[in-house]
């Protein structure tokens, strides 16, 4: 069963938990709050290790799915890391399983998410001008590099890094902290600024021109990543190739090698990811049928449909309209 919440539900019932949530023993820099009753059992706790740096420690397991519905609102950066359980969002980010988070300042678009039963994990977030604190670049200002991750008005920046054996590593002592007070507090502000190092590393990298060719300038990268956002927003009529390219001001074959290089994938694969993440939401509410839901996803053969769905989530559409989880 999945229990869908709107952001106005969400937000009372976490209001009322922290107030019957009970203080034991806390440290004067940290917040605990008890998971609703109504939702499942469990907690989570937030310690300012920074001025204005939040760090959030949750182990909860809700007795359901829970589909949030977002909303459209102003975001702070922040860096999310899963040790266990998984959320994913409606155009296919994904958060466990292999992959982590960080979700730049600026304007978030409104989207669900659907978080499984059982987590254990972080969050650290804070508001990007801090990235000239931690990266310190003489002038006061946010390194160039890490300039995409603070939006201010426009939309923020979304990216999906994988998990390495050191950000498990880290994301483990971050949990299993065995300091007490102001030893505590310097602990856990070391492991954000390493988590924080770690998740960013191959972003970096790659606008230094580590990685293997081809390389691609800052200016490059940032345009790349402009083009993904553009499938995003526009999944059921989406630019061809060469448009998309023309829009962003980067050639075809360029926009192609950028996303095999940073997405892992071509512009195309990358797509029907997408829109098939979303034809799975759909087939959970279980309010369309198989067909107009290949419709809906571009497919006017429902065969073709139900075959790409299969080869991507191991079941058939109707096995996920029913309910079977995805191998």
């Amino acid at each position: 069963m999945t229990i869908i919440l709107t952001p106005e539900q969400e937000a009372e019932l976490w209001d009322e938990a922290e107030m019957n949530s009970q203080q034991n023993s806390l440290e004067p820099f940290e917040y605990y709050c008890q998971v609703p009753k109504q939702l499942g059992k469990g907690y989570m706790r937030s310690i300012e290790v920074h001025p204005q740096v939040w760090l959030r420690i949750a182990n909860y397991e809700f007795y359901d799915e829970i589909l949030e519905l977002g909303c459209e609102r102003v975001h702070p950066l922040e860096f999310d890391f899963l040790l266990s359980g998984t959320t994913r969002e409606e155009y296919g980010g994904q958060v466990g399983e292999g992959y982590t988070l960080i979700s730049g300042s600026g304007i978030q678009r409104k989207m669900t998410y659907l978080g499984s039963q059982a987590h254990v994990g972080i969050r650290f977030s804070m508001p990007p001008e801090l990235l000239a604190t931690f990266f310190p670049t003489g002038d006061g200002e946010i390194p160039p590099q890490l300039r995409f991750l603070a939006k201010g008005n426009e939309w923020q920046t979304l990216l999906y890094p994988k998990t390495t054996t050191a950000i498990q590593t880290v994301a483990q002592q971050i949990v299993n902290c065995p300091y007490h007070g102001m030893t505590k507090r310097l602990y856990l502000q070391a492991k954000v600024i390493e988590l924080m190092a770690l998740q960013l590393a191959p972003f970096l990298a790659e606008q230094a021109g580590l990685q293997p060719q081809p390389r691609f300038r800052a200016r490059t990268v940032e345009r790349i990543y402009q083009a993904r956002e553009i499938l995003l927003s526009r999944l059921e009529n989406p630019p061809t190739l060469l448009e998309l390219a023309q829009i962003v001001g980067v050639s075809d074959r360029t926009l192609q090698r950028g996303f095999q290089q940073i997405f892992d994938t071509t512009v195309f694969g990358y797509l029907t990811d997408k829109r098939m993440e979303r034809a799975k939401r759909w087939l959970r509410e279980g309010n369309l049928t198989v067909l107009d839901v290949a419709i809906m996803t571009g497919y006017s053969n429902p065969t073709h449909f139900s075959v790409a769905f299969k080869r991507k989530f191991g079941i058939s559409p109707s096995q996920c309209r029913l309910g079977k989880k995805s191998v």
